[in-house]
């Protein structure tokens, strides 16, 4: 019988030395990205980077939803207006050569609920998601000791970072034909430049799902997407995704399916270790709405600079129902505040959290 576990704190375990661990985590984090800053003469993400395209969507939540899925946001039937920013994962920027993890950030605008962050400006709900199911550094404990070498590897030349992520591919292929399953930290490194569009996208940290908790997950849905899943792109050049993406959305509109996966079994799958798988067998991903995303220039020079410049994402911004849960996202809460103010003041430019699609250019 499905069963999934009933949200309260206790589903939490802060350790006695997280606070210390934290603060030096963001250390490191604030040291990279002054370095960034000084390479590039202009402020930047600390993760994630690299912009691909800036989206206007809508977000429709599935009507008849069971009782255990209309949960927060998606509580009744209704559309929501939503802004995508597809991205790639290292706190730098590098040519598309070199594979890395890819992000889509989604941005529900308008939503009702208690405030996370009620000094934060704005009634939206932030998802951010990566294309793989786990993080390799599940815990923040394990996330200070790989960081260096994330850092180190995020800052190499791009020749040696293709070395890599080609070494580590090799590495994976030889794990699973020993029929054992590779590490998270591997896997992360081995990804393929695959089609942006055609990738399934994952949460990979639980949040609070209203009265339960949940991962989800952003997975191809129209034809012409799901189609791209797969497919290799041939790198030619420092953007190549960009123009990927900018070309595709030229002429072709796109739906995504959100789904939802709930915790049956806090053992098993723990809030505790993102790096730990959620098997489908425990519990399904569950359909709770379609993004779609109509034709439009997904990267013209003044969505660049919006996209880059103005726009935040933070999964603490949004509402109790869907508070992020596990040490990994605790760390975020004051890593990704800390990042935005860095970025925004380095570049003298105005944090605005958008309350209509109207505020995105054309």
């Amino acid at each position: 019988m499905f069963n999934p576990i009933h949200y309260s704190p206790s589903v939490e375990t802060i350790g006695d030395d997280e606070s210390q661990i934290v603060n030096d985590i963001l250390a490191m984090m604030a040291a990279s990205q002054r370095a960034s800053m000084d390479r590039h003469r202009h402020a930047h993400r600390d993760a994630h980077s690299k912009s691909h395209a800036v989206l206007k969507a809508r977000l429709t939540v599935r009507e008849n939803l069971p009782a255990h899925l209309a949960q927060g946001i998606f509580s009744q039937p209704c559309s929501y207006e939503v802004m995508v920013r597809l991205s790639s994962a290292p706190g730098d920027i590098h040519s598309d050569k070199v594979p890395a993890p890819r992000g889509f950030a989604i941005k529900v605008i308008g939503v009702e609920g208690e405030r996370l962050i009620p000094e934060l400006d704005g009634r939206n709900q932030d998802l951010l998601m990566v294309n793989f199911p786990v993080i390799a550094f599940g815990t923040v404990a394990k996330y200070k000791k790989l960081l260096g070498l994330l850092e180190k590897n995020a800052q190499t030349p791009d020749f040696f970072q293709r070395i890599v992520a080609g070494t580590a591919r090799a590495s994976e292929n030889f794990v699973e034909a020993l029929g054992k399953t590779p590490g998270a930290t591997l896997q992360g490194l081995a990804r393929d430049n695959n089609n942006i569009l055609g990738e399934t996208y994952h949460t990979q940290a639980a949040i609070r799902y209203g009265a339960h908790v949940a991962k989800l997950s952003l997975q191809p849905k129209s034809d012409n997407v799901r189609s791209l899943t797969g497919e290799l792109v041939e790198v030619d050049g420092h953007s190549t995704m960009r123009d990927v993406v900018r070309e595709f959305f030229s002429s072709d509109g796109a739906e995504y399916d959100l789904r939802a996966q709930l915790c049956v079994d806090l053992d098993k799958m723990p809030v505790e270790d993102a790096a730990v798988l959620w098997e489908e067998s425990l519990a399904p991903q569950e359909s709770i709405a379609t993004l779609t995303i109509d034709p439009q220039d997904s990267f013209s020079p003044a969505r660049r600079v919006y996209g880059d410049d103005v726009l935040s994402f933070s999964p603490w911004n949004g509402i109790e129902a869907h508070r992020p849960l596990g040490s990994i996202m605790r760390v975020r809460k004051l890593a990704y505040e800390r990042s935005t103010a860095f970025r925004h003041t380095g570049n003298a430019v105005e944090r605005r959290e958008p309350d209509s699609l109207d505020q995105v250019p054309d």
